[in-house]
């Protein structure tokens, strides 16, 4: 039995003034939502993970700073709402964070395809991350994206151990030019259990 997505719909969006008086607070109030839901693999590999608020945030951000308004907002909902977790996956955007552009160019054409070896290890079984397909993220020169967004889809029996108090929570990639692990720390890991519904 699955449970229904809570999704993002234009009841949901401040107006524009509202928001502009609320911003402030409400980056504050974003950046310690997400201090808990953020983790780094190896040296240049940052894992997001999403929910319903940080979609919202990222919706009301974009009208805000592009000022496109409901002819706008259509196309913000079909990019966001796919990341909201449906109750049984976790969602995360996952950056490839590189200052240096001459580096960040080299490093992404040795990582085309990494997109397909993102993963998560719990309780000994390992979820294998998928890709968002509405675009190809590693292009026809084997160059992949800076920016990818993965959906790890959970068993019932995952899911329990997930939510247990102290469970390891192994997180991984096994592209051959990028292979970490990293363990969630417990804070992340109690966040994260609220996206399972």
């Amino acid at each position: 039995m699955t449970t229904a997505r809570k999704i993002i719909t234009a009841a949901d969006i401040l107006p524009l003034d509202q928001y502009a008086r609320q911003r402030i607070e409400r980056r504050r109030a974003m950046s310690a939502l997400k201090r808990n839901r953020r983790i780094e693999l190896g040296t240049v590999v940052t894992f997001y993970f999403e929910c319903y608020e940080t979609m919202l945030h990222q919706v009301q951000e974009m009208l805000f700073i592009e000022k496109g308004g409901a002819e706008q907002l259509p196309d913000e909902l079909a990019a966001y709402n796919p990341l909201i977790p449906d109750g049984q996956e976790l969602t995360a955007t996952v950056m490839i964070e590189i200052d240096d552009e001459l580096r960040r160019k080299r490093v992404l054409m040795e990582l085309g395809g990494v997109e397909d070896h993102f993963w998560l290890r719990v309780g000994g079984e390992t979820i294998k991350g998928k890709p968002e397909d509405d675009q190809d993220r590693t292009n026809e020169q084997g160059k992949t994206s800076s920016v990818h967004f993965l959906h790890f889809p959970f068993t019932r029996a995952q899911i329990e151990i997930f939510r247990k108090a102290g469970a390891e929570i192994v997180i991984g990639c096994s592209h051959p030019k990028y292979q970490h692990m990293a363990i969630l720390p417990e804070q992340v890991r109690q966040a994260l259990s609220a996206d399972f519904a």
